[in-house]
């Protein structure tokens, strides 16, 4: 299902947004969704940024309480803590009523690829535990096929041997001409180390992986990988904002 909702706009110079922009209305589309009392999961990432923030100050305002949040991220924990929002973990709400968070691409049947940003683990932990998965993309995420973007999709792998692993995930996919390579940071290429002391294989495909649920138990069978960044049936609603409107798909 789809529904397309336009901008609100009183002339037409306002209609030049940038992606921040789009982000924003999706994430503020997306905090509409909340009601006082939710256990909610709290995404990471630029997109996922501006829904911490407007749901912080929805709270200050008095307009949500009861709320309690779960992080997906070391970094969205320091965010929502200095914006006073309650939090808690999985152990102690094993139930998450509503997640909030972005994606690196979304597929025409709502399969995302995440963990660009690093999170991917905790995000998956928390987002697998949701009853409502509300994802938040600006348009140019939306591609033809997971990997699609040419960008990275993302394998937290553990650190020993990780060449061996990524040799391993690279030949997985030589069909779809594949290239893994270890995720690194600075002028130094120091390895990225996940918040879970991990570290990330970007996986770059030429072409489709093919059926997806597949590539994900060949992935997950590999001894040393620890989990992919594809989102598979996951997401209940997207959120995707244009320079155009809204445009909200549901399951």
């Amino acid at each position: 299902m789809e529904a397309g909702l336009p901008l609100p706009s009183s002339s037409l110079s306002q209609l030049i947004l940038t992606q921040d922009d789009l982000k924003k209305i999706a994430a503020y589309k997306a905090v509409e969704y909340i009601e006082s009392g939710m256990v909610l999961g709290l995404g990471t990432g630029s997109t996922a940024k501006h829904a911490v923030d407007r749901i912080g100050k929805l709270l200050r305002q008095g307009k949500l309480k009861d709320i309690v949040g779960i992080p997906t991220s070391k970094k969205t924990h320091e965010q929502a803590l200095s914006l006073g929002i309650p939090l808690s973990d999985l152990d102690s709400h094993p139930v998450v009523d509503l997640a909030i968070d972005g994606a690196d691409e979304v597929d025409p049947y709502l399969n995302l690829v995440k963990g660009r940003g690093g999170s991917l683990l905790r995000e998956k932990m928390v987002e697998g535990a949701c009853k409502k998965f509300v994802v938040i993309v600006d348009e140019s995420k939306l591609v033809n096929y997971i990997g699609g973007s040419g960008l990275a999709m993302p394998v937290e792998v553990i650190q020993f041997c990780w060449k061996f692993t990524a040799s391993r995930l690279q030949n997985l996919f030589q069909e779809s001409g594949c290239v893994a390579k270890l995720r690194t940071l600075g002028e130094k290429a120091e390895p990225y180390v996940t918040d879970n002391g991990n570290y990330i294989i970007d996986l770059y495909f030429k072409q489709s992986i093919g059926d997806l649920k597949a590539a994900s138990d060949s992935i997950l069978q590999i001894a040393g990988v620890v989990e992919h960044g594809m989102f598979i049936d996951m997401a209940t609603t997207v959120i995707v904002a244009g320079e155009l409107g809204l445009i909200v798909k549901n399951k």
